[in-house]
């Protein structure tokens, strides 16, 4: 598809009320699913938030893993195992989680973004104390007096966004690893749709944007909803429109949309350029969720 200089221009000149809006402003990405894992789809992605970045917006990217741990999980011979959605998270399996998220797909991240021309920076929670974690009571769904061990896997007490901050000033890129530290030094397994959700929420950024192998929320009949509200989303969730791995997305969108969040996106990361497409135009490449 081949554009006219005018054609060109035209493009450009939209962008530019979205650049001035956003301009100084933060944004988290919740990056995961296909876009993660498709090489054509990861250099999109990369060249995306250096772009962010080059016109004055601060990207913040938070990853998941969970098909990179299988895989290093098989390799030594562990099945993982799972209640009620969660990954029970014995110490090997911990080892494991630290070095494939900490390590691997991090340095993964940052060596793309690097490559496209920015400046990325990987941290985990332990990296300036920024995420402390304590374990997840998980209570039985249909029992709430039994408690499941899941091992370590974390829920947040806090987060300390200072290292954060003093990177983005200094033109740094941060790469979030969702892995918190305990009281004791121990390590924390946390779902990083959540770590991105408290993250945005703390540094009150204009923006989540969490990429899934989904086209947004849809109705019952499929057709996408492009604008959510959360006295809306209640209604979908009571009427079992919203269910399954949706659901906590969801719950952290809602939390980050209520506690000070402008808008949560919830976009398609199979779409090249979707960060882009959904910052920087008029088009709605997903659902965006707004707190009221």
């Amino acid at each position: 598809m081949s554009h006219t200089p005018a054609d060109q221009a035209q493009i450009l000149a939209q962008a530019l009320p979205y650049i001035r809006k956003f301009h100084g402003k933060t944004m988290v990405i919740k990056y995961g699913g296909n876009a993660m894992t498709d090489p054509a789809l990861q250099k999109a992605f990369a060249e995306d938030v250096v772009l962010l970045k080059l016109v004055g917006i601060n990207p913040i990217v938070v990853h998941g893993g969970g098909p990179q741990i299988d895989a290093a999980l098989s390799k030594i011979g562990k099945k993982g195992q799972f209640i009620q959605g969660m990954r029970v998270t014995d110490a090997e399996t911990m080892d494991v989680v630290e070095w494939v998220l900490g390590g691997e797909v991090q340095q993964d991240i940052v060596g793309l973004i690097n490559a496209a021309g920015g400046k990325a920076v990987g941290l985990t929670g332990r990296d300036g104390a920024m995420i402390r974690a304590r374990k997840l009571k998980m209570l039985d769904l249909n029992d709430p007096s039994v408690e499941h061990d899941v091992g370590q896997v974390g829920e947040i007490e806090s987060i300390d966004p200072s290292i954060v901050r003093a990177l983005q000033d200094d033109q740094f890129i941060p790469v979030v690893s969702p892995i918190g530290f305990g009281p004791d030094n121990e390590s924390y397994n946390i779902n990083a749709d959540l770590v991105a959700s408290k993250l945005a929420e703390i540094l009150k950024a204009e923006k989540l944007m969490m990429l899934t192998n989904i086209r947004g929320v849809l109705d019952k009949q499929g057709e996408l909803l492009t604008e959510l509200t959360s006295r809306r989303i209640d209604e979908l969730v009571e009427d079992g429109t919203i269910s399954g791995g949706m659901l906590p997305k969801i719950a952290g969108a809602i939390d980050a949309a209520k506690c000070g969040v402008n808008a949560v996106h919830i976009i398609d990361g199979r779409v090249p350029h979707v960060l882009l497409l959904e910052i920087l135009t008029e088009q709605a490449f997903g659902t965006m969720i707004r707190s009221h």
